[in-house]
């Protein structure tokens, strides 16, 4: 008997680990790599300009025990198959995971899949391929321009404008520069005042509404009240009358939209269901990644959630034919199938758009094993996806003319002639379709009940959502879809920009760091050179382009620009609002090295006057006089909020006491710190490393103190009324196990 074959896949994720291996058997071992396992050493550039820049990695620290993991399983077996993500970050990973595998390369090959289902995984088994190198060199060279950006830039900027904190970017600057330029348009916005009129007749005693269209065939221009008031009163003049002039029907087609992107499905997931895009992207991660939906145990229900490709595979669009077809009939498939295709893809591309993994699991069928928010995405990419393959809609659109003298007023009304795609929505979701107008004929006479004049005023550009942001990054082709959660994000944590009603504001912080980008780097800030520079990333993925080339092109002129702003720049303050309590002079924002901001004096060194602030900006709480006496001198101990946490300070000598619950676990990410409980300005509890902000390690569940025996990272309790479990720190792994008394 044949000696059955060890194949070890590596994921990147251990999500998927429990959906694949019931797809595939107990044959394979199936590990993950919990994303990157390599990187460029830290506060070095990484890369060796002498030598064609030739990147430099080493194993991330906390890697380490992953790393020995699967180089000892891969020793062990006979196939290694690398099962990272679609995309150039997942190529990359696959390619950093066989140069520390430390087997022979024969052994080892990569493997691809679009969906976590049987037939795609199975295939992509018996299909393996080599590991494209071209894909690896473009990851590569974006990341070594994003690390030289960063490296060359910020110390300048901490230099100059005195704040440790700061750095750049070369996407996260350009979409600084977006928001803070809108800002400008806001601020430097004067409103014109203007007015519209509307009237509201009858017939039959129906009611309906009419806006002014044309006065003496010309569209109205109503300025003030005054011309208004002139328009209301010859409108209201006795003995005019109201006649139907003209009816004009027109029968017109409405499209169903294309299956989702990433830019488009984090769009409508904002607008329909009010979710940031990180948090869009998280739910389809785990959507993708597998769910438990019962008997059938963990199945992917939708397609890789990167992409900006809008095909659809033959096989998705014979399942959504069938269910189409059977489910609501044959009129509702087009004749032929319906085709989207973005300006300049490849119809040979390998990826796909975002669409349900098997068509015939509905939202309804499944809604009892997803969460709420799982369930409304879920719908979501489900009706996109399916009335994208569907006949179109037929609307019939009747629009009114009525004149008045002079003047002309008009009102429409549509019927849905044909449901068609709209078939998939239950609530139709046009609204606006409906318009109770009475039976209205050419000649007709009707009666006017009511003049309406309404005043406006022109309104400033909106400040950018991360939904509308997003979509400004893709059309100026800035980003890639796996970028514009983490950099919306990155802007928002760094302070440079905040959510004001829902929409994005730049700070103090972030407008004067983007003026003096804009300034000095030029060139890096420019919509259209970041755009080329993606290009030039896509031209090496196609091999159209060599990487090494591109990165010279980039790096001798930037240095030039980068060391003419350090000679060049001048000193920035960034002041606040606030005065000096104790010398009246402006306050200043900065930021210590260890990343913590408060407000310092402009007289320094004069006036030493600072107050704390926490990490959102907010000045921290006055001191409390306490009853304890300090230890040391016996003073007035105070009771003080820093920005990591609640104190005790004696007044005179400034011994520190802290007042949070040790856990007894010693931080993993310094020596010598221990993980404490604190609370959060809301009140939350957390756990933090008493050395902050030295360290900033944080955890929101209490740690225990052993580690997980997969990934090395600490084990927490999650404890509910129903169990009480261990599971790991780290987002990326799955382990869990039932907690001992």
């Amino acid at each position: 008997m044949a000696k059955k074959e060890k194949i070890l896949l590596i994921v990147e994720s251990p999500a998927k680990s429990k959906t694949i291996g019931k797809i595939l058997g107990d044959t394979y071992q199936i590990e993950a790599s919990y994303g990157h396992i390599r990187d460029f050493p830290p506060k070095v550039l990484g890369f060796d300009v002498t030598n064609n820049f030739q990147p430099m990695f080493e194993v991330i620290p906390e890697k380490k025990a992953v790393v020995k993991k699967l180089s000892d399983l891969a020793k062990k077996s006979d196939k290694i198959l690398l099962a990272s993500d679609p995309d150039r970050e997942g190529e990359a990973i696959a390619w950093h995971v066989k140069q520390i595998l430390g087997v022979d390369d024969s052994k080892v090959s990569r493997i691809e899949f679009n969906e976590i289902t049987p037939k795609a995984v199975k295939y992509a088994v018996e299909n393996p391929r080599e590991i494209d190198m071209q894909r690896v060199k473009a990851q590569q060279t974006r990341q070594i321009l994003d690390r030289l950006v960063g490296y060359k830039i910020s110390p300048v900027l901490w230099n100059k404008m005195r704040n440790y904190h700061l750095s750049a970017g070369r996407v996260q600057s350009v979409a600084l520069r977006f928001i803070c330029e809108r800002e400008e348009l806001i601020n430097a916005f004067v409103p014109v005042e203007y007015w519209t009129i509307d009237a509201l007749l009858e017939k039959d005693n129906i009611p309906f509404t009419v806006e002014l269209s044309k006065i003496n065939n010309k569209k109205p221009e109503i300025n003030n009240k005054e011309e208004a008031d002139k328009i209301v009163a010859d409108l209201n003049a006795k003995g005019l009358k109201y006649l139907v002039s003209k009816i004009a029907v027109k029968e017109t087609q409405r499209k169903p939209s294309a299956p989702f992107i990433t830019s488009t499905l984090q769009r409508e997931a904002s607008s329909k269901l009010g979710y940031g895009v990180s948090k869009t992207m998280m739910i389809a991660q785990k959507l993708y990644e597998g769910v438990d939906i019962g008997s059938s145990g963990p199945v992917g229900l939708i397609t890789y959630m990167r992409t900006d490709s809008f095909r659809i595979s033959d096989d998705a669009q014979s399942a959504a034919k069938d269910f189409i077809e059977n489910n609501f009939g044959d009129k509702y498939y087009p004749d032929k199938p319906n085709i989207y295709f973005k300006k300049g893809q490849n119809v040979q591309d390998a990826h796909e758009a975002i669409r349900p993994s098997y068509v015939d699991k509905t939202p309804e069928s499944i809604k009892q094993y997803l969460t709420s928010e799982q369930y409304r995405l879920y719908k979501l990419i489900w009706n996109r996806f399916v009335a994208s393959q569907m006949e179109c809609a037929n609307i019939e659109n009747t629009r009114y003319e009525i004149s008045a003298g002079d003047y002309l007023l008009t009102t429409s009304a549509s019927k849905i002639k044909f449901d068609g795609f709209l078939k998939v929505y239950n609530d139709v979701e046009d609204e606006d379709l409906a318009n109770d107008i009475p039976d209205l004929k050419q000649g007709d006479e009707v009666n006017l009940k009511k003049v309406n004049p309404k005043q406006h005023f022109t309104q400033p550009p909106p400040r950018y959502t991360e939904a509308s942001l997003v979509k400004e990054l893709e059309e100026h082709g800035i980003g890639r879809p796996s970028t514009y959660a983490p950099i919306i994000s990155k802007i928002q944590t760094k302070g440079y920009v905040e959510k004001v009603e829902k929409a994005l504001a730049p700070t103090r912080l972030g407008t004067t760091l983007c003026k003096q980008l804009v300034e000095h780097f030029q060139k890096v800030m420019d919509y259209d050179f970041t755009a080329q520079m993606e290009a030039k990333l896509d031209d090496i993925a196609e091999d159209k382009a060599v990487w090494n080339e591109v990165i010279k092109d980039f790096y001798f002129p930037f240095i030039e620009i980068v060391n003419s702003a350090s000679s060049t720049m001048e000193k920035v303050n960034i002041e606040s609002d606030k005065l000096c309590p104790n010398c009246g002079k402006p306050m200043i924002i900065r930021t210590s090295r260890f990343g913590t901001q408060f407000l310092g004096c402009s007289g320094y060194p004069d006036c030493k006057t600072i107050i704390p602030l926490d990490k959102h900006g907010q000045e921290l709480p006055e001191p409390e006089i306490t009853e304890e006496k300090c230890e040391k001198c016996g003073g007035a101990m105070l009771k003080k909020v820093g920005p990591y946490g609640t104190y005790l300070e004696c007044e005179s000598c400034k011994t520190r006491k802290s007042m949070n619950k040790s856990t007894g676990v010693k931080c993993p990410k310094c020596d010598g710190g221990e993980i404490v409980a604190k609370k959060s300005k809301k009140g939350k509890i957390f756990y933090g490393c008493n050395n902050y902000p030295k360290c900033d390690f944080v955890m929101w569940y209490e740690p225990v103190d052993e580690k997980c025996p997969e990934c090395g990272s600490l084990l927490q309790k999650r404890f509910t009324k129903k169990s009480k479990k261990l599971e790991c720190s780290n987002k990326d792994c799955s382990f869990s196990k039932e907690a001992e008394e």
